[in-house]
């Protein structure tokens, strides 16, 4: 019963994806085919139509995403910037980009510990790479339709920019990417604000996540830095606890 069910079902995808006007008419289906009730029939293409309705950002198109969002970082948000004088008041900060090894780690990272959402997935299979575009807006808010989404997400400030090489996750030669934070010094770091740095911290240590300074580390209270998966720095921070530690250079 299961393997006629099977082949049927394995009929039925191929069928349903040719157009209407090119379907043969059921004189020339199978025999098989007419073995199959009407109720299963419908639950398939229900099933096929729930398929087809999954955008290219759905968790379950991109292994890693966190399927909600983890209620203790609703009120994390990266600094925006927005130029307001013209003639540049269109000109806004929209993305910092850098390169990870393996987006299913990074992905998992940066949507259930930070709490951001994938906005939008662009593939280049001739080039052999992905973006992946990372922030705090709704992206329920976002247009189906994919370009009306890609132009919908390049309007918004504030994104990360994850960009994967196709084949390092797997590649035991990769030896990772450079943070910037050792010899020779570059980059940074980028900065995320949060409601209660002390909160954060420690819901960050229960998840694993790896310290460069902890909130009571060192001279600037009330400040912290972590480390993403390929070892960028995160800074941590809150309205109060950066008022308390950077105030005296104000």
């Amino acid at each position: 019963m299961a393997s006629s069910i099977f082949s049927s079902s394995l009929f039925l995808s191929s069928f349903l994806r040719i157009p209407l006007k090119f379907r043969p008419s059921p004189s020339y289906f199978p025999t098989f085919l007419h073995r199959i009730r009407r109720k299963e029939y419908q639950q398939f293409r229900l099933f096929s139509a729930s398929m087809a309705s999954e955008s290219k950002e759905s968790p379950s198109n991109n292994p890693g995403l966190a399927t909600e969002i983890d209620e203790a970082t609703k009120g994390y948000i990266m600094q925006q910037t927005v130029n307001p004088s013209p003639p540049i008041a269109l000109f806004v900060l929209f993305v910092l980009m850098y390169r990870i090894k393996d987006p299913k780690v990074s992905l998992d990272f940066y949507s259930r510990v930070l709490g951001m959402t994938l906005l939008k997935r662009l593939d280049f299979p001739e080039m052999k790479f992905s973006l992946y575009f990372m922030g705090y807006e709704n992206a329920a808010s976002a247009p189906s339709e994919p370009v009306q989404r890609l132009v919908w997400t390049f309007g918004h400030k504030a994104t990360i920019e994850l960009t994967h090489n196709w084949g390092t996750e797997s590649d035991p030669e990769f030896k990772g990417y450079h943070n910037g934070n050792s010899e020779p010094r570059g980059f940074g770091h980028i900065g995320i604000t949060v409601d209660d740095t002390f909160k954060a911290c420690e819901r960050f240590e229960r998840l694993g996540v790896e310290f460069v300074k902890k909130p009571n580390d060192g001279k600037m209270k009330g400040i912290a830095f972590i480390k993403d998966p390929d070892g960028y720095w995160i800074e941590i921070f809150d309205q109060n606890t950066i008022a308390t530690a950077a105030g005296i250079a104000s």
